[in-house]
């Protein structure tokens, strides 16, 4: 039986294409490209809503169930947090009251929630340093544990991860990967002291995913049950994964996801689950870390659990080819603007948006929740047009500075 709890919150907002898209004119320099490339409006008008419904009542929650004993692993995308930067410092300050709980550990995620992985594991270690310095000195916290993107792993992930000296990183515990294997352990991959802990896809997305559906079989989810739960889960411990943004924003309050966190501390002791940070597990279970063989493919927390749902359709391979091509050219003007622009459109949201693209099905109807309204408005076929295009008038308009 499972007597111990980690969980993981990740907070992210990507930065969003401006469509449809805007030619650049000759001659504009760096710094001035952002404007046509990118819609600090409508970032803003999204980042307000969630603020005020999730990320403002889900800390104050999160505060009083820290206090309450919980315990929570909290990563932010530098994404995220430029925006709070600018516009909510009320919010950061919470944020850092939060992240300096001592119930709280500060968990590193790549600075944009770029692909970078799948293009330049150089580049992807790098900017795996930079989100990681970033975070520290955002919070005066260092950071011993990562997540990726989405919580991408595969050989050679986790290589780049060996090397860059961190403890543990987080994935998803999907049947696929795990085979006859349980989440509820640590584990290791070909031998290497790199801790993996394994997301449990079901029972995180028992609340992430499901607490609000009214034909699940579970539902109402309640707080003693979802404890035993965890409870009655073999193993050594159960690690829970979500998005920041399922409190309030994916569940709104009338749900009673508020209640139902509010509850589940007192819940879990009755039931002797003890909660632990995330370098907490690591450091009780390292000495009996089991092999885990990782997909070369890779494996993912999104969708299905694989990179097709990054890559599954025509306009996604196309959008992933012109993040190739942006990069390259980036890199050839040797201009560090240039490249932080080019950094950006590597989102992997840009890819996550049109997931929708030719498809059917509830994968197809989260993308779509996804997509701004603003752009539906244009209709399907002109958004996958107009996307395109934002990369397009990129590249061309680095040909001044190569």
């Amino acid at each position: 039986m499972a007597k111990n709890l980690v969980t993981y919150c990740v907070v992210h907002q990507p930065r969003r294409v401006r469509l449809p898209a805007r030619v650049i004119p000759p001659g504009t320099s760096p710094k001035d490209m952002a404007e046509y490339l990118f819609d600090d409006g409508m970032d803003r008008h999204y980042f307000e809503k969630v603020a005020r419904w999730c990320y403002h009542p889900a800390t104050d929650m999160f505060l009083d169930m820290l206090d309450n004993g919980f315990k929570l692993g909290l990563g932010f995308s530098v994404s995220f947090l430029i925006q709070m930067r600018r516009w909510d410092r009320r919010l950061a300050n919470r944020f850092r009251k939060l992240v300096a709980h001592e119930n709280c550990e500060l968990v590193g995620v790549e600075p944009y929630h770029s692909l970078a992985f799948a293009i330049d594991i150089d580049l992807f270690r790098s900017e795996m340093k930079r989100g990681k310095d970033y975070a520290e000195e955002f919070f005066d916290k260092e950071i011993t544990i990562t997540d990726t993107t989405e919580m991408s792993v595969n050989n050679e992930i986790y290589f780049a991860l060996v090397k860059d000296g961190y403890r543990a990183m987080v994935m998803d515990g999907r049947q696929w990967v795990m085979e006859w294997r349980r989440p509820t352990r640590l584990y290791q991959h070909a031998g290497r002291p790199l801790a993996l802990l394994c997301r449990h896809h079901e029972l995180s997305d028992d609340v992430g995913y499901r607490f609000s559906n009214r034909t699940w079989s579970g539902y109402p989810l309640k707080a003693d049950t979802y404890a035993r739960h965890l409870a009655e889960a073999e193993g050594d411990f159960v690690f829970i994964g979500w998005d920041y943004e399922t409190f309030g924003e994916h569940h709104n309050v009338d749900t009673g996801i508020f209640q139902f966190m509010q509850r589940l501390p007192e819940e879990l002791r009755r039931q002797g689950v003890e909660s632990l940070l995330p370098s907490e597990a690591v450091a009780r279970y390292s000495g009996s870390m089991n092999e885990l063989p990782l997909p070369e493919f890779g494996s993912t927390w999104a969708g299905s659990g694989g990179m097709e749902f990054f890559l599954g359709n025509t306009s996604q391979q196309a959008i992933f080819r012109l993040m190739h091509s942006v990069l390259n050219k980036a890199k050839l003007t040797g201009k560090p603007a240039l490249l932080d622009l080019a950094l950006w459109l590597l989102q992997s949201d840009n890819l996550h948006l049109i997931q929708w693209a030719g498809k059917t099905g509830s994968e197809a109807d989260v993308s779509a929740y996804f997509t701004p309204d603003e752009w539906w408005e244009l209709g399907g076929d002109r958004i996958l047009f107009e996307q395109q295009n934002v990369y397009k008038n990129f590249i061309h308009a680095m040909d001044d500075h190569v």
